[in-house]
């Protein structure tokens, strides 16, 4: 019998608010914001005391990213639309003509190729996989965060069949 835990980012308060601008579409081309939640699925076969992973230690685990992302400007370093150039003190951005300047405390720089839902929940599933255990029991884990209520994205990882 397949089996999962679920966490729901509103309701276990595993939520960021950031700003970012995804330039590949013209509403989103313009800097804004969002209360995010991350929401979470993990899917597997229990163990002798019935428990697919320690909802705190996962809880832990979200809360750490989204401490990085909090209140942080959002900027993609791998995207092939926005320039980027850092110095000590700021990180300049240009996005559609438009140019930015950011103090570096206030910026984080993601691995990433853009800003939209489904990059962060790639983003944050794969920051989820490499900070847990991922013991053979478990099957797959799905990251869903929404850019405030009724509107989300999720990204999916099946490690078995």
């Amino acid at each position: 019998m397949k089996s999962y835990i679920s966490i729901d980012g509103w309701k276990a308060n595993i939520r960021f608010s950031s700003a970012h601008v995804i330039p590949e579409y013209e509403k989103c081309g313009r800097l804004h914001g969002h209360t995010y939640a991350v929401h979470t699925k993990v899917y597997g076969k229990t163990d002798e005391k019935g428990i697919i992973i320690d909802f705190s230690l996962l809880k832990d685990v979200l809360r750490t990213i989204v401490k990085d992302l909090d209140h942080k400007i959002l900027i993609p370093e791998k995207s092939n639309v926005i320039k980027i150039q850092k110095n000590d003190e700021n990180i300049k951005v240009n996005s559609l003509n438009k140019k930015y300047v950011f103090p570096k405390c206030d910026c984080i720089l993601l691995p990433i190729k853009s800003t939209s839902a489904e990059a962060l929940a790639n983003y944050v599933l794969n920051r989820v996989i490499d900070n847990i255990n991922l013991s053979n029991r478990l099957e797959r884990i799905e990251i869903g965060i929404d850019e405030g209520f009724g509107q989300g994205a999720w990204m999916i990882k099946n490690f078995r069949s």
